[in-house]
């Protein structure tokens, strides 16, 4: 006889309960379905919520493997492992949420502690540090930070041990006493300051710059909040002891080397070099090679495509290109704090001027679209014109006191353009009190736009060449013409221009006032923020025409769009009339030099 079974019959158990399933088989169904559910959350907010980008097909294979296995007896708590229960591996897991399911309200009260918006998706940028520095309001640094290339010395250090080869007819080893300021000039006719004044090479500001930079307070050893990156290569020197006599590739090298070494170090990876500037003390047509031929003039190094990201100062600059900034040349005044330069501009306030206007210089015969001898012979037959003639081996013309005497006696001073659109005496005459008559926008007007008003009438008369040259007007009756009242005024604005277009002496450090230095570097860190916030807020540029970067130069702040101007004409190149742009500028740097054979010889 078979045992009867001591569990109660299904049937048996139905008829005790009215029907309904005993209390126990309710409890384990629970248990079953919690089981599954909290299965399928754990996956949804912990895995899934770690995996954002797996597919959507991967879960429901991982929703597959779980429903598999939802008849489990028991759940399995966090953390143990059951060999026997095969889990969805974690790349099998998407951030896609399974299909929708009525849940008890206790589970959607739980679920919504842990579900929370998927983030969004910033571009970060490896620049976002040094922009934040400038929100710290305790840091006067904040923002202003320079972080400086530690070069090998021969980008720079060993161009000086080597001075005597830094110029063919120039023995520069002078020049480079006392930080690059040259020797200090006596004051016998006490035309200068007794302190403060040195007999200062014209191109000799790769070595002022680079000596300044040391005394800069906001020098940092952390490149990651630096504003902007110097690199102390002296480029005008290494561009200058090989332009005559010396195949392309040995004008090159330094340049090569250069460029090498500067892509190979973390910092340039930043931005590929687009935060980063250095300063080459010679005219932009020095470094703007445009062939391969040895008889072309200069080294390439502005053309090398990692060069252009960088900015370039020179002191002369090209109207047609982005990647170079016109910086004052080096005047022979450098003082070493606030009060010399206050009383130095006192002074000239008090001067008696007692010509009308006045020109040094000498003609350029050669050149048929020269007005130096229009301008020579004007003020020639002029009783108010003042005029130190320098083509008849007048050694006068390259004496700073004398030089500076005529400038502080006249009330104008004629600078039309030198062998290339700029010429040092534009700067000494304003540093005498005197104010500029140009007559070509390229020698100042969009040169210096960092340094010099971009309203030009309230420091300065401008004259179009062609009015010289085809309408022989009369720069007597030119400058006669205007009111006392306004040349007054012009002149008290070219003063106070006086502390941005001079270098401070690199050994000191002026306490209020922004010297040439300070007005250059302030410009580069306003370039680079700017560019990086645009960059992370993508308005770019993406329509700049660099051929009229001169145009660009010019707009006024918030300002983005150019058009038609009026000096067009002025900056139509060359080659768009069917002539060679290349020569012309090689042209103008060869005359350069030949200039600085003059002075020697």
């Amino acid at each position: 006889m078979r045992r009867r079974s001591v569990l109660p019959t299904h049937q048996d158990d139905m008829e005790k309960e009215g029907g309904k399933p005993p209390p126990s088989r309710l409890c384990f169904l629970a248990m079953l379905c919690a089981t599954f559910w909290v299965l399928i959350f754990y996956f949804h907010f912990v895995v899934i919520g770690n995996e954002p980008d797996a597919s959507t097909a991967r879960t429901a294979a991982a929703a597959e493997v779980l429903i598999a296995h939802a008849d489990l007896p028991f759940p399995v708590p966090d953390g143990v492992s059951r060999p026997d229960i095969p889990l969805a591996p974690l790349a099998l897991v998407s951030s896609e949420p399974p299909p929708s399911v009525a849940r008890p309200k206790e589970e959607e009260a739980t679920a919504g502690v842990h579900q929370e918006a998927p983030p969004k998706v910033v571009a970060s940028y490896p620049f976002e540090r040094a922009l934040k520095t400038a929100e710290n309001k305790n840091d006067p640094c904040g923002g202003r930070y320079i972080y400086v290339h530690e070069l090998p010395p021969r980008f720079n250090d060993d161009m000086l041990r080597d001075c005597k080869r830094l110029s063919v007819w120039t023995n520069m080893c002078r020049f480079m006493s006392n930080d690059g300021l040259g020797p200090p000039l006596g004051n016998e006719e006490g035309v200068f300051s007794n302190t403060g004044w040195y007999g200062t090479n014209q191109f000799s500001v790769d070595v002022i710059f680079a000596n300044r930079m040391k005394q800069y307070e906001c020098l940092t050893k952390d490149s990651s909040i630096a504003a902007a990156v110097f690199v102390p290569f002296y480029a005008g020197f290494d561009v200058a002891r090989y332009l005559w006599g010396y195949n392309i590739s040995t004008r090159d090298a330094g340049s090569l080397d250069l460029v090498d070494w500067l892509m190979k170090r973390p910092e340039w990876n930043v931005m590929g070099g687009r935060d980063h500037f250095l300063v080459g003390g010679r005219i932009t047509w020095d470094f703007r090679r445009l062939t391969e031929e040895d008889s072309d003039w200069g080294n390439k190094l502005l053309f090398m495509p990692a060069a252009k990201n960088m900015s370039m100062l020179v002191v002369e600059s090209s109207p047609w290109n982005a990647n170079d900034f016109g910086i004052p040349y080096p005047t022979y005044f450098h003082p070493a704090k606030d009060a010399d330069v206050f009383l130095w501009q006192d002074r000239m306030r008090s001067l008696e001027r007692p010509w009308l206007f006045s020109f040094a210089g000498a003609p350029r015969p050669g050149d048929p679209k020269s007005i130096r001898g229009q301008l020579i012979n004007q003020c020639r037959s002029s009783s108010v014109c003042k005029l130190l003639e320098c083509d008849l081996g007048e050694s006068k013309c390259h004496s700073p006191g004398t030089i500076m005497k005529m400038f502080q006696s006249s009330l104008f001073c004629l600078q039309p353009q030198g062998d290339s659109y700029t010429r040092r005496s534009a700067f000494d005459s304003m540093l005498a009190g005197c104010i500029p008559v140009f007559f070509h926008p390229g020698s100042a007007y969009v040169q210096y736009t960092w340094h010099l008003p971009k309203n030009y009438t309230r420091y300065s008369v401008f004259i179009p060449e062609d009015d010289v040259r085809t309408r022989n007007i009369s720069i007597e009756e030119r400058l006669k013409s205007i009111h006392p009242d306004m040349a007054k005024k012009m002149r008290e604005e070219v003063i106070n221009l006086i502390p941005r277009i001079i270098y401070a002496d690199p050994r000191e450090k002026l306490e209020t006032l922004k010297d040439a230095f300070d007005v250059s570097v302030e410009a580069i860190i306003n370039k680079v923020t700017k560019l990086r916030r645009d960059i992370i807020a993508d308005r770019e540029d993406k329509d700049f025409i660099e051929k009229n970067s001169w145009k660009y130069d010019l707009l006024e702040d918030g300002q983005r769009t150019i058009g038609p101007h009026e000096w067009d004409p002025f900056f139509s190149k060359p080659k768009d009339k069917g002539g060679n742009y290349s020569s012309s500028s090689a042209e103008a740097a060869k005359n350069s030099w030949r200039s600085e054979q003059r002075v020697q010889n």
